[in-house]
């Protein structure tokens, strides 16, 4: 993303970035994104509080979250790749140990899908049957 002097009241940051205000100020709250000083009354924030709100939604995207996406930062701010690309990883692995278990549970749902069609009208629901079980 390309830096400029452009400066954005809090309600327009908000709107390039694609959040609500209180979204921004939540942010704030947790640290995530500095809340620059007010001169005369109002608080401009720049292209860089843009960028870092753009990639703290980013991050969200791909699963990070906010502690984590707190860690990232400042692991940016210190520059410590390593560090940044070790919680990448088991991001990653997590994310993978996700899928095999949604994979699971979609395998026994189709299971249960096949024996609700060769079932008769008069068995009970496998799908019912195993939800009432639970």
């Amino acid at each position: 993303m390309k830096i400029s002097a452009q400066t954005f009241t809090i309600g327009k940051l908000a709107k390039n970035a694609g959040v609500g205000v209180e979204t921004v100020r939540y942010y704030q709250r947790r640290g995530l994104l500095a809340e620059p000083p007010a001169v005369a009354g109002y608080r401009r924030y720049d292209a860089i509080h843009l960028e870092r709100l753009s990639f703290i939604r980013r991050a969200q995207g791909v699963g990070f979250t906010l502690e984590e996406i707190g860690e990232l930062l400042t692991l940016n701010d210190t520059r410590d790749h390593r560090l940044a690309r070790s919680l990448a990883s088991e991001k990653i692995q997590s994310i993978e140990a996700r899928i095999e278990q949604l994979g699971k549970v979609a395998d026994a749902l189709r299971h249960l899908v096949r024996e609700c069609e060769c079932g008769g009208q008069d068995m009970p629901c496998p799908i019912i049957r195993m939800a009432l079980a639970s």
